[in-house]
Formats: structure tokens, sequence, C-alpha cells
């Protein structure tokens, strides 16, 4: 039970400096510092729960291949208008977002072995 907590706390850490780092190289996306880059973290995780809920796993922003891809970049843009004091994107940040954080995903372990 501590090993899942202590998975999805590094998860939300890796996210939010993945964020972080993406608003500060990449244009079309703007992050409100760490705290700002936490908070957007939460609200893509919340959100990405909740597509995963309502369409399934197969088209999650988890999985891989392209419809995951878009449903990622849609769900970075869509958390816009929840934080917008914290998250700030267009299209081309959403996309560009969502490629950083795949591959990001792909690298770096969300669980604990």
């Amino acid at each position: 039970m501590l090993g899942k907590w202590l998975a999805v706390i590094i998860r939300f850490l890796v996210s939010a400096l993945v964020l972080l780092l993406i608003g500060w190289f990449l244009p079309g996306i703007r992050v409100a510092g760490f705290t700002g880059a936490l908070v957007a973290a939460v609200v893509i995780a919340a959100l990405g729960y909740l597509v995963e809920t309502v369409l399934g796993t197969k088209i999650s922003p988890r999985s891989r291949g392209l419809v995951g891809f878009i449903t990622a970049a849609v769900v970075i843009y869509v958390a816009q208008f929840i934080v917008p004091a914290y998250l700030s994107v267009n299209i081309l940040g959403a996309i560009l977002a969502a490629l950083v954080i795949g591959v990001v995903d792909t690298f770096v372990p969300t669980a604990l072995r």
C-alpha cells in the first residue's frame, strides 16, 4: 500500500517537473511556477482518469498510440480552463506537451518494482 502511494507521489512530481520544463522551453504553454505545475499535474491526472473511466482504458492519455496522444493533448488543453491561474496553453503547446510527456512517460518508471 505504501509503495502504491509512493508511486503516485513520484508520478505527480515527475509530471509537475515535466510541465515546468515544458513551460520554459516550448512555445505555447505557460506554467505558473512549481506550485502551478503541481496543481496542473493533479488536474491533468484527474481529467485523464475521467476520460479513462468514461471512454475506457484503450483511449486513455496513458495508452500508447495516436488516439492516446490526441486524448492527452485535449486533456492538457482543457486543463487550462479549470486552473487558468496556473496553466495557459494553446493548441500547439498542448500537442508539444503531450508529445514530451509521452516520451518522458516511456522512459521514467511510474511504478516501484
